[in-house]
């Protein structure tokens, strides 16, 4: 039996490794492919549109990288959400997405911030794993190491899973499906949440 898979948190100078285990993960998601479905774009711009997403992580200590970056999970607690990172986003999508599709994209993420949870809780917009890392338990080890800690402080969690395929994984931690979200032209999201422990 292998050991399990060792979890830090991402230094400052090590946001950007982060991030693109992230991309790498998030290269076949349906979601982000779906927003930046050519590839130059999605491999130029990627890594910065994460950092707008889950940025606040990095300066609140929860941003946390498992087997040496193999896989990276950006946890934002309660308290440090960034309400300028939704007009970066706006400004980012106005410049990498033609329209007409610009309106239906933005109308999604309006969509999913209406299903944002109003009362504390630790919000996760983005996990990951390299794929040529997956199956060896990194995601699962991503995951159990911030709820441990929502656990400890008896708050919810919330996530909006992008692919899925994901679901059962978020389930197994205690995740429930809340929504159902879907654009005349979008693959599905599912927000779900987590209740306090």
């Amino acid at each position: 039996m292998t050991d399990k898979p060792t979890v830090a948190v991402v230094p400052m100078d090590e946001k950007a490794v982060a991030l693109n285990a992230i991309v790498a993960a998030f290269a076949a998601d349906p979601i982000i492919r779906w927003i930046l479905p050519k590839a130059h774009t999605y491999l130029t711009h990627a890594a910065n549109f994460f950092a707008q997403f889950g940025g606040p992580a990095f300066a609140a200590g929860t941003a946390f990288q498992a087997a040496d970056y193999a896989g990276a999970a950006l946890w934002v607690p309660p308290g440090h959400e960034d309400e300028q990172a939704e007009e970066v986003v706006g400004e980012m999508l106005t410049q990498l997405v033609p329209q007409p599709r610009l309106n239906e994209v933005v109308a999604m993420l309006g969509e999913m911030e209406s299903h944002h949870p109003t009362e504390p809780c630790w919000y996760l917009p983005l996990i990951g794993v390299d794929p040529h890392h997956q199956g060896r338990g990194i995601g699962a080890e991503l995951m159990k190491h911030a709820l441990d800690r929502c656990d400890e402080q008896h708050l919810p969690a919330y996530l909006e899973s992008s692919n899925p395929a994901n679901i059962s994984l978020y389930e197994r931690h205690g995740f429930e499906v809340t929504a159902r979200i879907q654009t005349e032209t979008s693959p599905p999201m599912h927000p779900m949440y987590r209740a306090a422990r």
